[in-house]
This record gives C-alpha cells, sequence and structure tokens, in this order.
C-alpha cells in the first residue's frame, strides 16, 4: 500500500491529535494493518490500529462492519454499566468525520480504525496453563457479556461456516470429483472421515430441534485471538471479530479445545506426537464456564465434549478437502501440508474418542464447581 492512499485515508479521520507516524504491525495473514502514533493536544501520545480489510476475503464489508460496529459498541456499553474497562476490555472502533464506522480510498480500498489496546500481548501457543485459562476466561466473558444480544440480528458473513452436514456434502462432492487424481492415495482418511458422518450432524440437529440456542460467536477462538495484560497475564478482552456472527457458543470452546489442547502443530508429520491433552481440556472449560458466569444452558454444557470433537473432525474434513480440490483455500508452504494438516485433527478426534470418558467427567466436574460458586 503507497504512502498516498494511507494518507488520504489517516485524512477521513480526527485522532484528536496530530499523527506522527503510521507504520505496519502485526503478523495477520487477511488484513493489512498498521499502527498510528498521534501527539494528544495535552502532551502525550495516542496510538490506533488502522487496517485494510481484505475484500477477497470478506465480501461483505457492510454486513462484516454492522456487525463489528453494533456488537463492540454494545460490549461498549455493557461494559460501562458494570464499571469495566472500557478502553481494554473490548475493541473500540473509531468512526469517520463523517460518523461511518469505516471508509474506502481512491482505489477501492476498505479501512477501519481500532484503538489501539495499551499494555497488552497476545500469544500463539500455550506457554503454561494459565495463559490457556485466562484465553478461556477471556471467550467465556464475551459469551456472558453477549449472552442478550439478538444474534439474529446478525450478518452470517460466512454462510454455512460451522454447518459440519454443509461441510461434509462439500467433502463428498470433492471425493467424487477428484479433480487432481489425489483419492486414491487418501483412503484412509477418507474412510476415518465418512464412518463419523452421521455423528458429525449431531449439533446441526440439536439446534434444529431447539435444544441448543442461537447465539453471538466468535467463530476463530484462536488463543492469539485474545489480548492479555502484559503484566498480569490476565485475559483483558476478545479482538479479531470479522467472523461474529449467528452460532453455536458450544462451536466457539470446541475449536479452542482443537487448536489449544493439542500436544502437536497443526501441520505435525509425526502422528505419535499428536494427542489432546486432557489437563489443557478441563483448564480451558473451568475459565469458559468461569467466564459465562451461568448463561449456558445445561444441554450447551453437556454438549461441550461433543462440540470439541466435532470441531476437530470438521476442520480435519475442511483440510482433506482442500487437499482434494488441489489446495486452494488453505495457504500451504510446502507440498502435502493440507494433508498432514488433516491427519493431525482426525489422529485428535480419535485421541478424544479414547478419552471420551474422561472428557465428560471432567465438564461434569468443572460444571458443578462452577455452579457452587455462583451461588
Amino acid at each position: 500500500m503507497n504512502r498516498q492512499q494511507i494518507d488520504e485515508v489517516l485524512r477521513q479521520y480526527d485522532f484528536g491529535g496530530q499523527v506522527l507516524r503510521c507504520e505496519p504491525c502485526g503478523s495477520g495473514h487477511i488484513n493489512e494493518t498498521y499502527c498510528v502514533t498521534c501527539i494528544k493536544p495535552g502532551g502525550g501520545e495516542k496510538r490506533f490500529l488502522l487496517q485494510r480489510m481484505n475484500r477477497a476475503v470478506f465480501q461483505d464489508i457492510d454486513g462484516l462492519m454492522e456487525n463489528v460496529a453494533n456488537v463492540t459498541s454494545y460490549l461498549h456499553r455493557r461494559l460501562e454499566r458494570g464499571g469495566g474497562d472500557t478502553e481494554r476490555g473490548t475493541m473500540n472502533l473509531l468512526p469517520t468525520r463523517t460518523g461511518a464506522a469505516w471508509c474506502t480510498d481512491t482505489g477501492g480500498g476498505c479501512w477501519r480504525v481500532f484503538l489501539y489496546i495499551e499494555g497488552a500481548i497476545c500469544l500463539d501457543r500455550v506457554e503454561k496453563p494459565e495463559d490457556f485459562y485466562e484465553t478461556a476466561l477471556a471467550f467465556g466473558n464475551f459469551q456472558r457479556l453477549l449472552a442478550e444480544y439478538p444474534a439474529e440480528t446478525l450478518h452470517e458473513t460466512i454462510p454455512n461456516f460451522h454447518n459440519t452436514a454443509a461441510r461434509f456434502d462439500a467433502f463428498e462432492r470433492s471425493v467424487k470429483a477428484d479433480a487432481c487424481g489425489r483419492a486414491a492415495g487418501v483412503q484412509p482418511e477418507i474412510a476415518f472421515a465418512m464412518a463419523r458422518r452421521e455423528e458429525a450432524e449431531t449439533l446441526v440437529r440439536m439446534q434444529q430441534d431447539g435444544l441448543l440456542p442461537l447465539r453471538v460467536t466468535h467463530n476463530d477462538t484462536k488463543l492469539n485471538n485474545v489480548m492479555l495484560d502484559a503484566e498480569t497475564g490476565r485475559g483483558l478482552c476478545v479482538v479479531d471479530l470479522d467472523t461474529v456472527m449467528p452460532g453455536l457458543a458450544v462451536n466457539d470452546f470446541g475449536d479452542s479445545i482443537r487448536f489449544g489442547a493439542s500436544t502437536a502443530d497443526e501441520d505435525e508429520c509425526d502422528l505419535s506426537k499428536v494427542e489432546m491433552d486432557l489437563g489443557l481440556f478441563e483448564i480451558f472449560a473451568k475459565g469458559f464456564l468461569e467466564g459465562c458466569g451461568g448463561s449456558l444452558t445445561e444441554n450447551e454444557i453437556r454438549a461441550l465434549p461433543m462440540a470439541a470433537k466435532l470441531m476437530t473432525l470438521e476442520c480435519g474434513v475442511r483440510f482433506l478437502t482442500d487437499y482434494l480440490d488441489g489446495d486452494r483455500y488453505f495457504r500451504i508452504h510446502r507440498e502435502g501440508q493440507n494433508l498432514d494438516r488433516a491427519r493431525t485433527q482426525f489422529k485428535l478426534v480419535a485421541d478424544m474418542e479414547k478419552k471420551w470418558d474422561a472428557m465428560q467427567e471432567a465438564i461434569r466436574r468443572v460444571a458443578a464447581a462452577a455452579q457452587s460458586a455462583e451461588k
């Protein structure tokens, strides 16, 4: 992005002071991010995050930004009423000079500005169990604060994102088409997925039957989407709200387990290293339920182990689908990486099945403790 376009965007905002510098920051692969530093009238500096949104990934910018603006303003009001930290407890959009949530440059680029969350860090890996607990607490708190938000009013920015039945339909089409002639070499993986085809629809059917409520969900609940206080390690707020839309709270829990409770990298080639850490599973469940503060139903709590398994299975199916299709969706850095990713997910699923009784018992134990603490 050239400096002229950035200056054009900066002029559309009132930062409350003179802009000193605007520098690239962050390591995200989707949006283009800059840190804007300003001098406040009374002295001192204030920072903002300037982001150019990726229109190739997010085609409905209007819907996406309406979701982000409405959810962040709602969270701000909730924190304000409860005496929370409104500058660090949620992302805060800075409107343009005309009051819009985002703007465009003359080249068609779409931009937005957030207040920078000072004194905070994010982690790419669990460094100690407390980190995972604080992440869980933040995601649970996100659910609690938004428990009464009318989820049905949000735009579905990625249709059928966690519709596991639809994911399997797409998978079966890819197997049948075999566009790259790869299906013959992955028959064990195809068989593993298809053996769980019916079970994969469990949560979808529960929602259709009214057993699981529609909620505001984050849909990308990785460790690095929670800001932690740099000094205390305490979870501050959830960030990266581009995929916030209607969904199931249990899927947010399950995706966190899939990513954070694994003992190996997502593309590990040595499957003997891949397990679901039962201790981390229980730690995350503890933080998540404490953060939710009693906002989940009994059905949701009981469905947490199933969500962990099905989000992992769904992700494996998505990786395998992309491998069969020629690696068109997930970025790869080496041949066969998506196949390795699929295999790690399936190994996690198999390990969860071995630990199924222990996972259910952990949820019962943690839920009982959380309910006692609420009384």
